[in-house]
């Protein structure tokens, strides 16, 4: 593999809004960057060839899923993710923190790290910074996420501010435990994870201390986890600011096309989401005029495409009528037809993004994004 081992490059900014490049060893990611989700080596219902076809430059895999199964050793054993699931790609894997952090009544938390039941067959775990950076390293991930918690929105400030204190001396311990990887901390990159809730004095002490300890991008983190957008939107109105501007952002767990938007126009970079994978499974597309619940009787002999503004094969290829057909007969081509649209769909509006923050009509594009989407 040749190329450097992270660059970020800023190349148009409208307003807050920002399009660059990542270069990384495994190819170069266009931002804002939609990162598909592959929770257990696979973007479910999809082909990786099918997946790089929608746009997708990067995938994102789970450190908690593949540790339990089939386990890291057995990954590192047979080539390392990449070649396991055959995506040649950069794969950004997340920490396994709010994995563990969502098993409240399976696990227990401690300054060393949480210790867990797996959900899978009930035997111990212990997932550490180090040991999270280590299943990193196996996985042979490019892009690797520091250990934090992530407390619920709801919890008293005390224990925010506190969870907040606790992510910050993980993140210090994570970049110990990264740079003494070796050849992989060589060819990697490694994130930290903002935390802090909705509170903006919490979001700039944990955005200080992350600075502080330095790392190739941060993550805005805590967010998306029931507070609603716009608790979200007033959030990301000083949370990003907060982080290095040369580095990119990444929203974590983000989201309906619409949050999307609103996210980029607040400076966000990066994002990962299960929507339109999980969406594409129940029935549901995503459209540029909002979204369409193919299980609807009203899509029964209608022989338009999902959408006629997408240039997806299954746009040009199948009817609302015979997807409404998959979906009622409980077909499996249906789950993987509209999650194929729903990934190429989410590609096509990074792609328009991009576009509009070159030319600087950012703001228009978002109006009239807003304007369709929401027009029923």
């Amino acid at each position: 593999m040749s190329g450097p081992r992270f660059d970020f490059r800023v190349d148009a900014v409208d307003g807050n809004a920002r399009t660059g490049r990542i270069a990384m060893r495994r190819g170069e990611i266009r931002t804002p960057a939609f990162m598909p989700v592959g929770t257990a080596a696979t973007v479910k219902a999809m082909k990786p060839e099918t997946v790089r076809a929608t746009g997708a430059d990067i995938i994102l895999g789970n450190t908690y899923h593949l540790m339990l199964r089939p386990g890291a050793e057995r990954v590192v054993r047979l080539g390392g993710l990449h070649a396991f699931m055959n995506w040649q790609r950069p794969i950004l894997t997340d920490s396994g923190g709010y994995q563990v952090m969502s098993l409240s009544d399976l696990r227990k938390l401690t300054e060393q790290g949480v210790e867990f039941r797996s959900h899978i067959d009930g035997s111990r775990h212990m997932l550490t910074p180090e040991r999270s950076m280590e299943i990193q390293r196996l996985l042979g991930s490019d892009i690797v996420m520091a250990f934090d918690e992530c407390p619920r929105i709801d919890r008293p400030y005390d224990e925010i501010a506190a969870s907040m204190e606790l992510s910050m001396r993980w993140a210090k311990r994570s970049r110990d435990a990264f740079d003494a990887g070796g050849e992989h901390a060589a060819g990697a990159a490694l994130f930290g994870i903002q935390q802090g809730a909705l509170d903006p004095e919490l979001r700039r002490r944990s955005a200080e201390a992350l600075t502080e300890i330095g790392f190739d991008g941060y993550a805005v983190g805590g967010l998306a986890v029931g507070e609603g957008q716009e608790a979200m939107f007033a959030t990301l109105n000083f949370a990003p600011d907060m982080l290095p501007a040369d580095r990119p952002r990444y929203l974590m767990g983000v989201g309906k096309p619409d949050d999307l938007v609103g996210a980029v126009e607040r400076g966000i970079d990066m994002f990962d989401c299960v929507l339109p994978t999980r969406s594409g499974r129940n029935g549901q597309a995503f459209t540029w005029n909002g979204p369409l619940n193919l299980r609807n009787a009203r899509h029964a002999e209608d022989t338009d495409p999902l959408d006629p503004r997408c240039t997806c094969s299954v746009c040009g290829t199948y009817s609302r009528a015979y997807l409404h057909h998959l979906q009622k007969a409980g077909e499996i081509l249906g789950a993987m037809l509209v999650t194929e649209h729903n990934l190429a769909f989410y590609q096509q509006l990074m792609q328009a993004m991009r576009e509009a923050i070159g030319a600087g009509r950012f703001g228009a594009f978002a109006a009239d994004f807003r304007r369709d989407y929401f027009a029923d």
